[in-house]
């Protein structure tokens, strides 16, 4: 019997239990897919735990990324056969060795990458590609600075912004963050816990100061970023686990500047034909080898409560990844 990580209360990771859990087959827009591994984000956790600003049907099965191998597919279904590798993504329900998605959902996986890799790629470069070219306009030859350049969307936005010409800073918080963020292209790393740190940032802009922030930490780290846009520069708010920032009003208007907000999530309801345009692009850099996640440790399914504790932390550098030891099976 498949098995899945369920609570009928939202709370923190001891609230979840792992129980006997079989989907049932898929429906007629529906693939089935068996789970090789399921990416863990900090947004899964703080959903797992009721804290995210939509609360999701009880009971719960956390989970918004996966990939694996086609169990069956729905009649209506196309493009899609049984035995495909298969990277998915939805809201809930992927902490678990089945899952039925819709098929809009789910895409063939690049063989470029192994089944931990995607797993948590379709989210984290969904959002940097939102956050840089729809949101911030990122041009090449323009200064990019990332913070939380260790984190998931972090890294992703570091070889996306990379690919669109950029110079990238990316601000981390600990060494082997920063090496990361390096190894993922960075032009200049900085200790986003240096007391000097906007001096360092504007030293690492030759004085001109910074086009576009990718912002998804939040707290202090906003306002200070803030200040380091140049004229005319974008600052995107991605998320905000260290605190929701009080910005000054004035500073907008002295720096002829923007703030921006991004929530792929919505933009994939709201603009469904660009979202998945969005989707094309990213999957076909994976393909090209041109973009791939860090993987920072993984655990399997039976020590989820130990990996979302680890993705809640936010300490590590790179990925938490869920592995999946066995395979259902369901008649095809």
């Amino acid at each position: 019997m498949p098995r899945a990580v369920m609570a009928s209360a939202l709370g923190p990771p001891d609230t979840y239990r792992l129980v006997e859990y079989d989907p049932g087959p898929p429906s007629p827009s529906q693939v089935r897919i068996a789970i090789r591994a399921t990416g863990i984000s900090y947004v899964d956790v703080l959903t797992a735990a009721g804290n995210y600003q939509v609360k999701p049907p009880l009971p719960y099965i956390p989970g918004s990324e996966c990939a694996g191998i086609v169990e069956a597919v729905g009649m209506d279904v196309e493009g899609l056969s049984v035995g495909d590798k298969v990277v998915g993504s939805g809201w809930g329900g992927l902490f678990a060795d089945a899952a039925n998605l819709p098929a809009r959902t789910v895409r063939k996986m690049p063989e470029t990458l192994s089944f931990e890799e995607a797993a948590v790629f379709p989210v984290s470069y969904a959002t940097a590609r939102h956050a840089l070219v729809d949101r911030g306009r990122l041009a090449a030859g323009e200064t990019l600075l990332v913070l939380g350049a260790g984190g998931a969307t972090g890294y992703a936005a570091i070889q996306l912004g990379k690919y669109l010409g950029a110079q990238v800073i990316a601000s981390a918080s600990n060494a082997t963050k920063r090496s990361l963020a390096r190894a993922g292209g960075a032009d200049a790393v900085i200790d986003a816990r240096d007391p000097d740190w906007r001096a360092t940032v504007t030293a690492a802009t030759g004085g001109q100061g910074v086009d576009v922030v990718f912002d998804p930490v939040g707290g202090d780290a906003t306002d200070r970023a803030f200040r380091s846009l140049a004229w005319n520069g974008r600052h995107l708010v991605i998320g905000f686990p260290a605190g929701i920032a009080a910005l000054r009003t004035n500073l907008p208007l002295l720096k002829g500047a923007s703030l921006i907000g991004v929530d792929v999530r919505q933009f994939g309801l709201f603009e469904p034909g660009r979202s998945e345009a969005n989707r094309d692009a990213i999957f076909d850099l994976a393909a090209e080898g041109r973009l791939r996640p860090a993987i920072a440790r993984t655990y399997p399914l039976e020590d989820f409560c130990a990996a979302m504790q680890d993705a809640e932390t936010g300490e590590s550098a790179g990925r938490i990844v869920l592995t999946m030891g066995q395979i259902s099976s369901t008649p095809r």
